[in-house]
């Protein structure tokens, strides 16, 4: 299906811009989402009446997310979540979790916006990329973690998702110990068979 789109989109094209798409790909998307309109006179007519407006109007979205995009890119943001010893979470931080944090902040992101192929499902440090616009992208770091001294952590280089990471120094001393009561194993032991025979002899007397 040919279309005339009325915002730029990644990977097809800019405003005005008359492109194939799929059908579903317009009738799902594209259409009902008010970017594009079918290609046909009638809608030519209509597009190169309204050109300027709708110019204006993509130049307006594009300030906003602009002014949206330097109060974020390149910014750390620690979210607590609820972990394993091996640092799988509890659930996962998905587009919406993300969105809504986000706002919570104070930084209006739709989770349209927010460009994750899976849910997050361990801790880490994790880049997300938002789309703002179609012309505006900026990323962000998430520093997902199970309380903020371990976010700390992380933020310093550290890897905790193992148990072995997290619990390294215990597991030392531990060894250390052991390695205590092997030594201590050379002292004399109690002979309980000699013992048991004397035992014999003087019952016998």
């Amino acid at each position: 299906m040919k279309v005339i789109l009325l915002e730029r989109i990644a990977k097809l094209g800019a405003i005005g811009d008359e492109v194939t798409v799929k059908p579903g790909f317009a009738r799902n998307y594209l259409l009902p989402s008010g970017r594009a309109l079918r290609a046909n006179a009638a809608n030519r007519e209509v597009f190169e009446s309204q050109r300027a407006e709708i110019e204006a109007r993509n130049e307006e979205r594009k300030g906003v997310a602009q002014e949206i995009s330097s109060g974020l890119d390149g910014k750390t943001f620690v979210v607590i979540r609820s972990a394993g010893e091996t640092g799988q979470l509890y659930g996962s931080v998905t587009t919406r979790d993300i969105s809504d944090f986000l706002v919570a902040e104070g930084h209006k992101v739709s989770r349209n916006q927010v460009d994750l192929k899976t849910p997050i499902k361990t801790i880490g440090l994790v880049e997300v990329l938002l789309t703002l616009h179609p012309e505006v992208e900026t990323t962000i770091t998430l520093n997902i973690a199970r309380s903020a001294d371990e976010a700390e952590r992380q933020e310093s280089g550290e890897d905790l998702s193992s148990a072995d990471a997290i619990y390294g120094e215990n597991e030392d001393k531990f060894e250390s110990l052991a390695d205590f009561e092997d030594e201590d194993d050379d002292r004399p032991r109690r002979d309980d068979n000699a013992e048991e025979a004397s035992e014999e002899e003087t019952a016998s007397e």
